[in-house]
């Protein structure tokens, strides 16, 4: 009897945050995945065919989870509330996982990462309560992009209580209201 796929892709994702901060990510294999998972490598390979997609998956959880955790904020605070709520859920919920995320990165580079940052700005601002579809929705993904890009520049570099994170989340997604605003996009 197989397994859900939803189950062996968690499985991985969980396997490969593991791997990746025990050694080098440019070290470990999809077969490596698949053994800490305990999964068969066919069974790996048929939900995710490459290290980029069990990655992918990675990045989707942490997606779900800054979603879960902002799961019911109130329609009437303002958007720039939502949607720093949204932002500060997504880095709280990468930071137990930073030494394996910072690994990864670095071994990756940034071309591999562009989707990846293309799909969390979507779930940001949706998240957020800020409809991201249509030209309107386009121009505040590029922008959402750009903020989360450069959040993830300052996490980086910032341990401990997230002080210039939070404070780089506020000045960036005002920026980003201003502007929006310029181009009939703001909201």
């Amino acid at each position: 009897m197989s397994r859900p796929m939803s189950d062996v892709v968690e499985r991985a994702a969980e396997a490969a945050l593991g791997l990746a901060a025990e050694r080098p990510w440019t070290e470990v294999t999809l077969r490596d995945v698949a053994e800490r998972a305990g999964l068969s490598f066919a069974e790996l390979y048929l939900a995710a065919e490459s290290k980029a997609a069990v990655v992918d998956a990675v990045s989707r959880r942490f997606d779900a989870a800054a979603l879960a955790a902002v799961d019911g904020v109130g329609a009437d605070e303002a958007v720039h509330d939502r949607l720093f709520e949204v932002v500060m859920a997504r880095v709280e919920a990468m930071e137990p996982q930073r030494a394996a995320l910072l690994a990864i990165a670095k071994a990756e580079g940034p071309a591999p990462m562009a989707p990846r940052l293309l799909r969390t700005s979507r779930a940001l601002l949706e998240g957020g309560g800020v409809d991201a579809s249509g030209l309107r929705g386009t121009m505040r993904r590029a922008a959402m992009t750009a903020v989360w890009a450069r959040v993830l520049q300052v996490w980086r570099d910032d341990e401990g209580a997230l002080n210039r994170t939070m404070a780089e989340i506020d000045k960036q997604l005002r920026a980003m209201r201003e502007r929006l605003s310029r181009v009939g996009a703001g909201f």
